[in-house]
């Protein structure tokens, strides 16, 4: 695993492509005569010429599955360029993906020689540490995610307020805006300043309107979630560590009773119930409370059970890292 980068390291240059909102920046390739990345994907910097892509249209090829290690490790190689090219790191990188790849590629189940797969995965991953993507870039409407913000994915490191917030707008995105994600910094200044420092906040955005407010709260060492279900008028505490306290729901409650009030929204003015789920999943360390938050959050906004636990956050960790980089959220895992 890549070490941890310093997330207040300047940011690149930027290109637009296709005129999406989307934007992946790369300063140069990694090696000449490998296949570029898929085109809704990346883009190039200038002065680059993008490589054309050698593999099929379907995604599988007609060869037969190689016998030879050297032509495995081949396929494998190409597969882990563009892997690190659209991703930037192999943080998210799993197993399964390359097992994917090659029965996909091959229509061949390598299952039964992946001990021969995954020394060839990690004989290249040692390889490619030594070339890192200089500048590598997520833009997504309002959003930019540096490698060093996407590193905090990585492993068991805090996440940061980029990766909660752009995380948050895939959450909107994926309800068609049902759903409202306030900011990471919305309870800070509400705390700080009051409702005259947030009310501008939702000057285009009718909360009332929404079927699910959800509020990350970030104090000082520890990501707590609080929750709005507009219709039904209940606020709910979600804390992986059941250590928050509920006046952190009672902020958002008064917060909501004065949005009322000035939206003259008057029957959303009182009969609010505030409570606190102790029936979901728990952190059993100290860091991945950031983790369990946005998984609270995909789950209610999606209308999924809570059904994971602390052993499955390793591989949230690395979902949650490939929807921010491919702008939205997976239908599976």
């Amino acid at each position: 695993m890549e070490p941890v980068l310093n997330t207040e390291s300047d940011a690149c240059g930027l290109n637009s492509h296709l005129n999406k909102e989307r934007t992946l920046v790369q300063a140069q390739r990694l090696e000449a005569g490998v296949p570029s990345t898929p085109h809704h994907l990346t883009s190039v910097a200038p002065g680059q010429n993008q490589i054309p892509n050698r593999h099929t249209n379907n995604g599988i090829s007609s060869k037969s599955p190689p016998t030879d290690v050297r032509l495995l490790a081949k396929d494998i190689q190409e597969f882990l360029e563009d892997f690190y090219r659209i991703y930037g790191s192999f943080i998210p990188l799993q197993k399964r993906d390359v097992l994917r790849h090659l029965k996909r590629k091959f229509n061949t189940d390598f299952s039964g020689r992946k001990n021969i797969v995954f020394q060839e995965v990690t004989k290249y991953q040692d390889v490619m540490f030594q070339e890192p993507v200089p500048c590598f870039q997520v833009l997504y409407k309002k959003h930019t995610l540096t490698l060093e913000d996407l590193s905090t994915l990585a492993d068991q490191n805090w996440l940061n307020d980029q990766v909660m917030n752009m995380y948050g707008e895939l959450i909107m995105e994926s309800t068609h805006h049902k759903v409202h994600f306030l900011n990471s910094f919305f309870h800070r200044q509400l705390m700080t300043k009051g409702y005259d420092g947030v009310k501008r906040w939702t000057k285009q955005v009718d909360l009332f309107s929404k079927s699910l407010l959800l509020v990350p709260i970030h104090l000082e060492v520890h990501w707590c979630l609080v929750t709005a279900d507009i219709a039904n008028k209940k606020i709910c505490l979600y804390d992986s560590q059941g250590t928050a306290l509920q006046k952190v729901a009672r902020n958002i409650l008064k917060y909501l009773m004065v949005e009322a009030r000035e939206r003259k929204q008057t029957d959303f003015e009182s009969g609010w119930a505030v409570s606190y789920d102790e029936r979901i999943p728990q952190q059993t360390n100290e860091n991945d409370c950031g983790v369990f938050v946005l998984e609270y959050s995909r789950r209610l906004a999606l209308e999924k059970p809570q059904q994971f636990s602390q052993k499955d956050i390793p591989k949230i960790r690395k979902r949650i890292y490939k929807e921010l980089c491919d702008c939205k959220l997976h239908e599976q895992g």
